[in-house]
């Protein structure tokens, strides 16, 4: 393996998806139709699909580096994300708050202690 090319988060609706990933969390969009939205998140592709989500408890969930975890959750919060976790600082070295897009799909942001 080489790199980490996508993550495909299935949304049911694409632009309620797009408030969370690309109004509040500020993943630029590269292209987009009225099924799939590319985003960049640095180097790797965050793809938008529109279809019905099945979250699970503990699928796997992506993680977003970000400047401040505290005002991006609020941010995200306000997007209609759900909070499920934090934000706290981790034995690990990082702040980090664990939410729930509006299809109840689970992604973390953090922030590096310093």
């Amino acid at each position: 393996m080489t790199n980490v090319r996508r993550v495909v988060v299935s949304v049911s609706d694409l632009q309620r998806g797009l408030a969370v990933y690309s109004e509040a969390l500020g993943l630029p969009v590269v292209w987009a139709n009225d099924e799939v939205a590319r985003l960049d998140a640095g180097g790797v592709e965050v793809m938008l699909h529109r279809r019905q989500p099945v979250p699970g408890e503990f699928d796997v969930a992506a993680t977003f580096a970000v400047d401040d975890v505290d005002a991006v959750a609020a941010d995200l919060v306000a997007a209609g994300a759900a909070v499920v976790r934090g934000p706290v600082d981790e034995s690990w070295g990082e702040r980090q708050a664990v939410l729930r897009d509006p299809d109840g799909q689970v992604f973390c942001v953090i922030t590096p202690l310093g």
